[in-house]
């Protein structure tokens, strides 16, 4: 574990009335620039309420800077300084990897409410204001907002409606316009109804999907029918060296969610993406048997038809991540 110390600014004055405290935890390691990016855009919001940024640096030093950045143009170190906004950085002592690092943040957080962004995304500047009077108008315990999709030179939109994000439309669609750096939350809700982000899926793989799975199972989530955060796919991983893993974390969501094995359009996804990563690390008999499943389940599951396209060499695994990023969506 971790356990650099923590490093904070001045603590947000006091709250106005109605204007709850937010805690905006976003998990990072070693994408410097995106991160202040990132951290911008939280302390940048048009929010008239208070609002502290708990940044955790997972496996790696914190970068205490980031509370005294003097660098050019609106620096992070500006922002903190305006009345109502702060930094908080601190290291991930829990376990190593994206879930920890979340829960380190939760534990650190002192709002009322607590939000996610991840570090290579961008909030655009109503975004809290207009999820806090969504929270406030529903009592939800959650709310989410659409996204734009931002890869190489194409934006993509992606708004969820509050149909999107019941149980079985997410177990179904996985629903990715309910990303996790639109999720805010109350933080009583997060800590006891829904619970943490669970730090025993393999690899963190699908940490996001799991907790907003429990969620919609805990009470209806809220939407802003509108994108809110740019989600930037062009500086991610994909996870090419870890296929084996996200093999373990599909099985590992399998066992712990009964919907994702009693509904087979739910079930046909997820075996859909296990075809799909056997055949990315070049077990052709494992990817064509898994396939073989999921169009028994849902003869129409993409990934069953992109991990068969694979394991036969028609189109490489990157090449059909590509295609599908393209056009905003996933495996």
């Amino acid at each position: 574990m971790n356990t650099h110390p923590t490093s904070s600014t001045s603590t947000p004055s006091a709250v106005p009335p109605g204007m709850p405290l937010v805690s905006v935890v976003i998990a990072t390691r070693d994408r410097p620039e995106l991160l202040r990016r990132a951290v911008r855009a939280a302390l940048g919001q048009d929010y008239a309420g208070p609002v502290e940024c708990v940044v955790v640096f997972d496996q790696t030093p914190p970068d205490t800077s980031l509370a005294t950045d003097r660098g050019p143009g609106t620096s992070t170190g500006d922002l903190a300084r305006r009345p109502a906004r702060s930094i908080r950085v601190i290291g991930n002592t829990r376990t190593p990897g994206l879930a920890g690092a979340r829960n380190s943040g939760i534990d650190a957080a002192a709002g009322e409410l607590v939000a996610f962004c991840d570090d290579d995304d961008e909030w655009l500047p109503d975004k809290l204001r207009l999820q806090v009077a969504q929270l406030s108008a529903t009592g939800a315990d959650v709310a989410v907002s659409g996204i734009e999709v931002h890869y190489e030179d194409r934006v993509i939109t992606r708004v969820p409606s509050t149909a999107d994000v019941v149980a079985v439309a997410i177990a179904r669609h996985r629903v990715m316009e309910a990303h996790p750096s639109t999720v805010l939350v109350r933080a009583e809700a997060l800590r006891d109804r829904i619970g943490l982000v669970d730090e025993k899926i393999p690899g963190s793989y699908g940490e996001d999907f799991d907790w907003i799975l429990r969620a919609a199972q805990s009470g209806p989530i809220a939407v802003v029918e509108r994108p809110l955060v740019k989600v930037l796919w062009g500086s991610q991983s994909y996870f090419s060296d870890r296929w084996a893993t996200i093999i373990e974390a599909i099985d590992y969501g399998l066992a712990k969610h009964q919907v994702l094995r009693t509904d087979p359009v739910a079930q046909a996804r997820q075996q859909g993406r296990k075809a799909f990563a056997y055949a990315a690390i070049g077990d052709r008999r494992s990817a064509l048997r898994w396939a073989r499943h999921t169009l028994r389940l849902n003869p129409r599951d993409p990934r069953a038809y992109a991990a068969i396209a694979v394991a036969l060499r028609f189109v490489s695994a990157d090449r059909a991540m590509r295609l599908a990023n393209s056009a905003g969506r996933g495996i």
